[in-house]
Parts: C-alpha cells; structure tokens; sequence
C-alpha cells in the first residue's frame, strides 16, 4: 500500500501478485483486507460476483446496494470503498491488464462497453443470469487453486469468455465492435491522457506524441467520441478534480497544485466553467 493524497491498493496487497491475477470467496473479505474498507484506487481491474449479502460498495460517485445480485465493476484508478458483511457470499476475480494484454491486445479491453468510463459500475441480474455466471466462476476458482500444465494460458482464456458473458447482459442486442484505425488512435490517445494530464492539457503535447496534427486528432476525436481533444483533456481533469473534492481533506489549493494548475484562481475558473459550480460548492454538495 502506497502512501499519498488517495492510498493506492495493488495485488500484492491482497498477498498473491505472482501471475498479476487474485480470486477470492468474499466471505469474511473486509476481516481479511481491511483496507478496503477506507476510500483507495487500485491499479487493476476487479470483477466482484455478490449473490447474497448486506452491506454497500462505493465507486466514484455511485453507492451500490445489494437488494438483488449484482456483478460491481472496479477499474484502475477510479476511488473505491467495500464494505461487506462478514457471511458475504460472492466472489472476487481482480487482475492486471498486462495480465489480460499478454495474450490478448493492449485495446481488447475497450472492446467492452462496461469499461467505459460513463458505464455504471455494476449490473443486476436475474436469477438465470446469476446461476450462469457462477458456472464461469466456479471453472474460473477450479483453475486458479489449481496446479496444472499452461495454468496461465487457461486462466487468460476463461477470463475473456467471463468479460464476454458480461457484456452479453450489459448490452444484449450490441452487435460485436469492428476495428479501425481512426478508432485505435483514439484510444491510444486517451491513455496518453490518463497518463499525463497533470502535466500537459494541449493536445498539441499528444498530437506530437501520436504523430499526427492537432487538427486531424480533433477530427478523428469528433468523429469516435462526439467530443474534440481538448473536451476529452478537460472532462479526465475534472474528474480527477472532483474525486479530490469529494474523497480527501486536501484544500482547493492544494487540489489545484496536484493538478498541475499554476494558481487556485484558474483552477477555480476551470473547475466552474466545466461543472458550473465552484470547487467549494461542488465538496459541499457532494458531502450531502
């Protein structure tokens, strides 16, 4: 566990990082990791399987109840808190996306809609849904204790067809993306974003770094995300902005520093013009 504004939670933590991938009953979790239950980001990807249980799951800005059986989806870097009853029964599947990229492309990921980062972090599912489901879980669990010739291989190759089954019940009637190239530039440009927001917000810094001009990024961004370069620069500071606000005791000022902005008064200016609220007024509401 890594010191700083937000604590971030690796899969060492959980005390197996050797194949960038951890399964778990969810009975008696929060005993055994009790540092979820305090608001960190993590730096993988986790699937949590809830049949039956009391207690609640914090993503961003979305509080999920259990009043049915629910799948909750965590991404790296979004802010998270779990707290589960001790007879909690679910599971948990948490990995990498080296893990997921060694045998599969570093987009595959994108592919599924419920990664999306406008896509709710959980879905219900009716008592068919959740019985199918467990069926994947339980080869997925049979796997993971197992010791067994190409373990890893294995492992990769249920984990796709479970994040298939997923997206099976996120979007029914969605037929199966296509590829091309406009498409693939965008998401590489959007990873560079998550990586250097902080420090560069012109998309002249990631048109340089993708080779292309700033003119024809905004023209392909238009054209797969219905927003320009700047709009997608600007929406991943503000929601980094707004997780700060809302889940850490840092100043406005501070906030403003840790975003790269060389004074509070135009990070105030910028934060208002694209929530139209100030940051003061945005933690006040957000701590209702």
């Amino acid at each position: 566990m890594q010191s700083g504004l937000i604590s971030i939670c690796s899969l060492g933590d959980f005390g197996n990082s050797s194949y960038d991938i951890f399964y778990d009953s969810l009975i008696g979790f929060n005993k055994k990791f009790p540092f979820v239950e305090e608001s960190h980001k993590q730096d993988f990807y986790s699937i949590l399987f809830l049949d039956s249980c009391h207690g609640d799951i914090e993503v961003d800005n979305h509080k999920i109840y259990f009043n049915c059986p629910k799948v909750v989806i965590i991404q790296p870097n979004r802010i998270s808190k779990i707290n589960l009853s001790p007879e909690t029964s679910g599971r948990i599947n948490s990995f990498t996306e080296t893990f997921f990229s060694l045998r599969y492309n570093n987009n595959a990921l994108n592919d599924f809609s419920f990664f999306a980062n406008d896509c709710k972090p959980y879905m219900a599912l009716s008592a068919f849904q959740k019985e199918h489901l467990q069926t994947f879980f339980e080869l997925f669990e049979y796997e993971y204790h197992a010791i067994l010739k190409d373990k890893t291989k294995v492992l990769r190759s249920y984990l796709n067809i479970l994040l298939v089954q997923l997206e099976r019940i996120c979007n029914p009637q969605q037929t199966a993306k296509t590829h091309n190239s406009k498409g693939e530039k965008v998401k590489e440009f959007e990873k560079l974003v998550e990586q250097h927001f902080r420090a560069n917000k012109m998309p002249s810094f990631y048109a340089e770094k993708l080779h292309v001009t700033v003119n024809y990024l905004n023209k392909i961004c238009k054209s797969e995300a219905s927003k320009t370069a700047g709009d997608i620069v600007r929406k991943r500071i503000t929601i980094e902005a707004q997780r700060l606000l809302h889940y850490t005791n840092l100043s406005v000022n501070e906030i403003a520093h840790d975003l790269g902005f060389e004074n509070v008064s135009y990070f105030i200016t910028f934060f208002k013009k694209q929530t139209l609220v100030t940051p003061e007024q945005f933690r006040k509401k957000a701590s209702h």
